[in-house]
């Protein structure tokens, strides 16, 4: 039986005081690639912020990277977010620092210390994205498919064991989309567990993997028509 990287029995999902999803039974496994789909306003997001810490889990049981969800505490939060990357729709790079500088700030942030060590590693993460020749532009000189790739290499930075991508081509084109995909997908291949929200279904049905829906406060496995 598969060890799993994130859990939940019973839970529910609460924004603020308003129930979001309820009754959630979910499992993915090390190892795992799963997409998260649903309208806008299903309760993906809600989920997602729940596994990183930014909501808390109130009633029901929850496991990510081996925290327990019901017992977080704030103090906590920090030590569970560099287990996990985190990949956002709109990319979040900061716009008054290159490339280079962008990735230092997390690695600064989360206790790196030796110089020589943080150029290895930033160069280790570029090289995997493709986005190397990148290292010394600004965010605003490269395209967002280019800054969703540095997205990328920043949330790989402390080797996390978990990726949650939340809408990662959302704001990509269809063709730049799929490149985005290819680099999780490899990324995936390499022993990476992979949660990723998504509204796009050409994606699902390229590179099918498990796919979870949020409906009508609901969370269930769905199985995709292949074509």
């Amino acid at each position: 039986m598969s060890e799993n990287i994130l859990e939940f029995h019973d839970a529910t999902i609460k924004q603020r005081e308003r129930e979001v999803l309820k009754n959630v039974n979910l499992t993915i496994a090390v190892g795992e690639f799963a997409y998260l789909i649903g309208k806008t306003g299903s309760g993906k997001s809600s989920l997602m912020k729940t596994l990183y810490g930014d909501l808390p889990l109130k009633s029901g049981k929850g496991r990510i990277v081996g925290y327990n969800l019901q017992e977080l505490k704030n103090k906590d939060i920090p030590f569970l977010r560099r287990k996990i990357g985190i990949v956002f729709q709109d990319f979040k790079l900061l716009n008054d620092r290159n490339v280079y500088e962008n990735l230092r700030f997390v690695l600064r942030a989360t206790g790196w210390k030796d110089p020589i060590n943080i150029k290895m590693k930033i160069e280790e993460v570029l090289e995997r994205v493709g986005m190397i020749d990148a290292i010394k532009k600004m965010p605003f000189q490269i395209s967002g498919g280019e800054q969703q790739r540095i997205a990328i290499a920043r949330a790989l930075l402390n080797d996390p064991e978990l990726i949650l991508a939340d809408e990662p081509t959302g704001n990509l084109d269809p063709k730049t989309s799929m490149e985005i995909m290819d680099v999780l997908h490899q990324i995936h291949q390499s022993g990476k567990s992979i949660l990723m929200a998504t509204h796009d279904y050409a994606l699902i049905l390229k590179y099918p993997h498990k796919t979870i829906k949020c409906e009508d406060q609901e969370v269930f496995e769905v199985v995709q028509k292949t074509v």
